[in-house]
């Protein structure tokens, strides 16, 4: 295997990624653009640092953007591909604290996805564009904030009433990749959230 990285918030080492990437592998036919940042403080909008709201945006959106404009650029010599976005139930449902990061992610699984959908396919004629949107996931992330007593309650509006683990985003993120499994799937945001409904049972006061 052939083991790349790069700091994908800036340009030119995004670009060079893609660049090193075709020219080690002979080429690359998938694009899972699974990278981005959860601020951990809850700050709400009238306490929120521009700062903070600029970041976190380059870390998500910005981010996203440049991956998928780098492969999109191997995709427009080679003429075909796969591109699987990452968002979140926060960009669905919205994220009390967090309004950055569900801006964030909003505009990957809707305006950015959408748009990617019809444009890939000038380049591409069965280039496909999808996304999942995970919800509270087990991850180094998450590990802090994913106590047994707050599992309880947000698992309570939950069909499945459980939370993900990584492979269960992992599987959706395959399977919208395969052509085979998924080759005439495109511009498709698959919610990978046990069932959530975007509420949760408030505590008592």
């Amino acid at each position: 295997g052939v083991a790349l990285q790069a700091d994908l918030t800036v340009e030119d080492e995004v670009d060079g990624l893609f660049e090193t990437a075709e020219r080690e592998l002979g080429g690359v036919d998938v694009c899972a653009a699974v990278a981005g940042t959860w601020p951990r403080a809850d700050e709400p909008v009238w306490k929120l640092p521009l700062e903070r709201w600029e970041a976190t945006l380059r870390t998500n959106l910005t981010l996203t953007f440049l991956t998928a404009r780098g492969f999109l650029r191997l995709v427009e010599r080679t003429r075909h591909g796969s591109l699987v976005l990452v968002g979140s139930t926060a960009g669905r449902f919205g994220e009390a604290g967090h309004a950055d990061y569900a801006a964030a992610k909003a505009a990957i699984q809707v305006g950015l996805l959408l748009s990617l959908k019809n444009e890939m396919v000038r380049i591409a004629p069965r280039g496909r564009v999808n996304a999942v949107a995970p919800g509270w996931t087990y991850s180094p992330l998450t590990r802090g904030e994913l106590e047994e007593e707050f599992v309880a309650r947000l698992s309570r509006t939950m069909a499945l009433r459980k939370v993900a683990v990584a492979e269960d985003v992992a599987r959706a993120v395959v399977v919208l990749a395969s052509d085979e499994l998924s080759g005439h799937v495109t511009g498709e945001l698959v919610t990978v959230a046990g069932g959530m409904e975007g509420r949760t049972v408030h505590e008592l006061a």
